[in-house]
């Protein structure tokens, strides 16, 4: 048998989740981008992003993938606009009482 057919034969594992963010976040994340142009804007790492938002890395992962966290794609690595956290904690924000 030929090692093509030997390597995904017969694998139907769960549908993929597409990895694009939701239009509208894509278009908020683009206009905040060329607003403030691409020199000005900041890119965090996940590590980065972790690190200010008190979550682990893979929250932020999550984040990315579910399209709550706009960010770009560099090589295998995400970059987050630093803007994009800090909306996003905006927006989180609630008060209790």
């Amino acid at each position: 048998m030929s090692t093509s057919a030997q390597s995904g034969a017969g694998k139907a594992g769960p549908p993929r989740r597409p990895r694009a963010t939701s239009a509208e976040k894509a278009e908020a994340a683009e206009a905040s981008i060329a607003e403030a142009g691409l020199a000005e804007v900041r890119f965090l790492t996940v590590a980065e992003v972790a690190t200010v938002m008190r979550v682990s890395k893979m929250t932020v992962y999550r984040m990315v993938h579910n399209g709550d966290l706009p960010a770009v794609r560099v090589g295998r690595s995400f970059r987050v606009p630093e803007k994009a956290v800090h909306d996003y904690l905006r927006s989180a924000y609630i008060e209790a009482g």
